[in-house]
């Protein structure tokens, strides 16, 4: 075969340092785009985008050469450091150290895209550590809760 030809998809996402509520609404959207910069820049478009206050999430097509260590790293820097400069008051800002990240099937994209677009109505009732907990069981994702959100 002469060509790689690859269709990775990927659901990330990760919250702010101590999960606090540092994102301002207002900026989600500005915040999604520079993302999406990013991600494009590193050969896996940022296809749609999600979040509150305290995490965002991602689906990400995985570019054919990309790791998403690597997308996640230039990810998580280039938008820790375009929020700090986008009021007074984030220079401080900061992402948790890790992140989460799951495949999604092709079939799933629509369902994904929706529960994106209800982050603010889903966190009515549900915390990001629950979120997250709840993914990792459905995933069947091990983990150990004494160093999950170190």
């Amino acid at each position: 075969m002469a060509s790689t030809l690859t269709s990775i998809l990927v659901h990330a996402t990760f919250s702010t340092k101590n999960r606090e509520p540092l994102i301002p609404v207002d900026l989600l959207p500005q915040l999604f785009a520079y993302a999406g910069g990013v991600c494009r820049d590193m050969q896996s478009p940022l296809m749609h985008a999600g979040g509150v206050g305290d995490h965002v999430h991602l689906l990400i097509s995985l570019g054919k050469t990309m790791s998403i260590a690597d997308v996640m790293m230039h990810t998580k820097r280039a938008t820790s450091m375009w929020i700090k400069n986008q009021r007074p008051g984030l220079h401080g800002f900061g992402w948790q150290d890790g992140y989460f990240a799951f495949s999604v099937g092709h079939d799933d994209v629509d369902a994904v895209r929706a529960y994106f677009d209800r982050q603010a109505e889903h966190h009515a009732s549900r915390d990001f550590q629950g979120e997250v907990l709840a993914m990792l069981v459905k995933y069947g994702v091990s983990f150990d809760p004494r160093y999950i959100w170190t």
